[in-house]
């Protein structure tokens, strides 16, 4: 066994932690369930819910197990008499305030609330006294407010200020007075606010376009894609009667972890938008008219057949790799090898040297390892939102992240050098940051790029965290493919990442 295992005892089953392991930690590695509400393993630790009390031998008083790390031989009891009496004591306190009208929730049949009351609390509560009503907030068009129902175990708040970056919510007040709002009454704006409807344990938050539209128990789940970005997180979505209803993230630590952005959680709001075509419609010398499925595709085709050569197709860069395959197999078939997924590109000089299709350039995962990082013509938390939570935990774990783009664009996490020099300059402001990296021994065009740019202190600052870091990485985003001198600055980049080490 490695010497930085420590060996406890749970309930008298033998498990294993490493130092400084809470004991919650160890126990779902193990199987064994402890009642929580604050805990969520993707935040820190609050310890302020008081659920998951349980027994530690030789401990004057019950301890909360997310709060308690491992220690050699330590031995816990989580359904002792006296874990058990602690556990329906803190249940029965949160019920005290908390309105019981679960028929009415649209969190009922999927509260862990409800689930925890049967499990570990009584069947009768011995409070008659008023309960407290808490005005309820506008946060927005996406976050549906029910704060009579908040338990205040800040899973909200502590994902706006670890996870989303943007400190929306928090709370006010003490004990039976505090509350959790925005502090002045503005609208959640993060792109992955959806989150905190499925971190909220309660019927506090809740999808607000779905909201008293179905119950749980009335969907189908299906596992699907994310169809906006291309990154590929995983999600579900829920169905009734062939209708979506609603979509949640799927984990994927590899991906998309347990998060998903907005854009991809609420999209499914067009499928039954009263602007969508519900029919296929021909364009006639009177206009357009509504025709079948059969009439439509027969039309499409008598059209395609005559184009031949003629013949462009763009697909979606998003789009799936079956759509793909199958959309270059039809125009190929028809006689034409005119076909992109390159709707914004301006540029193409640098084509032949390029791969067919972008990419990353490593998992995902790995973004977060980079210890220093230049994204260049990106707006990253609108373009790739899980992406830019990435990178915030990069810059978290002390990694140094730059920005150069054609205006200073605001980020959620802290920058080394967040660059707004417009898209004339984009150009020489990559040249300087080269010039800095490698004054000498680059190519003609390179060196003719350099020696005319000049190196200020944001660049030579660039170029130092990149040069001293061990793992670099250099990324383009979308407003890169869309200046007019892409294949420049795509070059430029190259030779940064090159002489980087990236």
């Amino acid at each position: 066994m490695s010497d930085d295992l420590i060996s406890i005892e749970v309930d008298g089953q033998k498990l294993h932690g490493r130092q400084g392991d809470m004991l919650i930690e160890v126990t779902d590695a193990a199987g064994i369930h402890i009642p929580r509400f604050c805990y969520h393993r993707k935040l820190s630790v609050a310890a302020n819910c008081r659920m998951c009390l349980v027994e530690v031998e030789r401990a004057p008083k019950t301890l909360p197990a997310c709060a308690t790390p491992i220690s050699e031989g330590m031995r816990v009891f989580t359904k002792s008499p006296k874990a058990i009496i602690a556990q329906r004591a803190t249940m029965e306190f949160l019920l005290i305030n908390h309105p019981l009208d679960c028929p009415v929730c649209d969190q009922g049949g999927e509260c862990e609330l409800q689930d925890v009351a049967m499990g570990y609390g009584d069947g009768v509560g011995q409070y008659s006294e008023t309960k407290r009503v808490v005005k309820d907030k506008d946060i927005g068009p996406l976050v549906a407010t029910d704060m009579t129902r908040c338990i205040h175990c800040t899973r909200c708040v502590r994902f706006g200020d670890e996870i989303a970056g943007v400190r929306e919510l928090g709370t006010t007040g003490r004990s039976e007075h505090m509350e959790i709002g925005t502090y002045v009454a503005k609208a959640v704006s993060s792109e992955i606010s959806g989150n905190i409807i499925d971190l909220c344990p309660v019927g506090a938050l809740t999808a607000k376009p779905s909201r008293y539209m179905f119950r749980p128990w009335e969907l189908a789940q299906q596992a699907a894609i994310a169809p906006h970005d291309g990154l590929g997180s995983n999600l579900y979505m829920h169905i009734r009667d062939g209708v979506v209803m609603r979509v949640v993230p799927r984990e994927n630590e590899a991906v998309n972890e347990v998060w998903l952005s907005d854009r991809d959680r609420f999209s499914y709001l067009g499928f039954q938008h009263a602007e969508r075509l519900a029919s296929p419609m021909i364009r006639t010398e009177a206009g357009w008219r509504e025709a079948s499925w059969e009439e439509a595709l027969e039309c499409a085709a008598k059209g395609l057949k005559t184009a031949g050569a003629g013949l462009h197709s763009l697909v979606a860069p998003h789009a799936t790799l079956e759509e793909l395959y199958l959309a270059q197999k039809l125009t190929r078939g028809l006689g034409s090898s005119n076909i992109d997924h390159r709707l914004r590109q301006r540029d193409f000089r640098d084509q032949d040297a390029l791969p067919v299709m972008p990419w990353l350039g490593h998992d995902v995962a790995e973004l977060e390892q980079r210890q220093a990082v230049l994204v260049i013509g990106s707006h990253i938390r609108h373009e790739q939102p899980l992406l830019a939570q990435r990178l915030r935990k990069a810059a978290l774990a002390g990694a140094k992240i730059s920005f150069v783009n054609p205006a200073v664009l605001p980020q959620n996490f802290a920058v080394l050098e967040n660059l707004g020099v417009g898209n004339d300059a984009m150009v020489a402001t990559l040249a300087g940051i080269l010039s800095a990296l490698a004054p000498s021994g680059l190519d003609a065009s390179l060196s003719a790029l350099i020696a005319q740019a000049p190196v200020d202190a944001q660049q030579q600052a660039i170029a130092s965290s990149l040069k001293k870091s061990e793992r670099a990485g250099v990324y383009l985003g979308a407003l890169a493919t869309a200046h007019p001198d892409l294949a420049v600055l795509r070059q430029l980049a190259q030779a940064i990442a090159q002489h980087s080490g990236a």
